[in-house]
């Protein structure tokens, strides 16, 4: 999962939008601390649980990343009161728990579905849109 996160770092770019979705433990997290860790950052990135948002700038990183995590707000209305569009402007944006926006996600989003296996393997699939599919091939 960090070494899937650090393929998709190099082909990341200001505006994208990463979607992570997945159950409890499946590497959501894991799959973003590889994202941050291929953009520079040093030491381990904490899940955003708590924060909600962690934002990650230059030069801390190659370019500014915000990580959210939407597992505890209860719906899209809480979602909408992060502003997240904000971020597209000049930030990748990673989310985990996508589907607590709703139907708010923006279409250009990279979605990667996690599946845990009972063998403990994973299965991701990825729902590529146009804005990536030229760059899913170098991934």
């Amino acid at each position: 999962m960090l070494a899937f996160g650090a393929r998709i770092a190099a082909q990341a770019r200001i505006g994208d939008v990463i979607a992570l979705y997945g159950g409890l433990g499946a590497g959501k997290t894991t799959i973003a601390r590889g994202l941050l860790a291929a953009l520079g950052l040093e030491g381990e990135a904490p899940s955003p649980s708590f924060a909600i948002v962690q934002p990650y700038d230059v030069p801390e990183v190659r370019l500014p990343v915000a990580h959210v995590d939407l597992y505890r707000l209860d719906g899209a209305e809480e979602a909408a009161e992060l502003a997240l569009g904000d971020y597209l402007a000049d930030s990748l944006l990673i989310l985990e728990w996508p589907a607590r926006l709703g139907d708010a996600l923006w279409p250009h989003s990279l979605r990667l579905t996690i599946e845990m296996l009972e063998d403990g393997a994973r299965r991701l699939t990825a729902d590529v849109p146009d804005a990536w599919t030229e760059r899913w091939s170098q991934i």
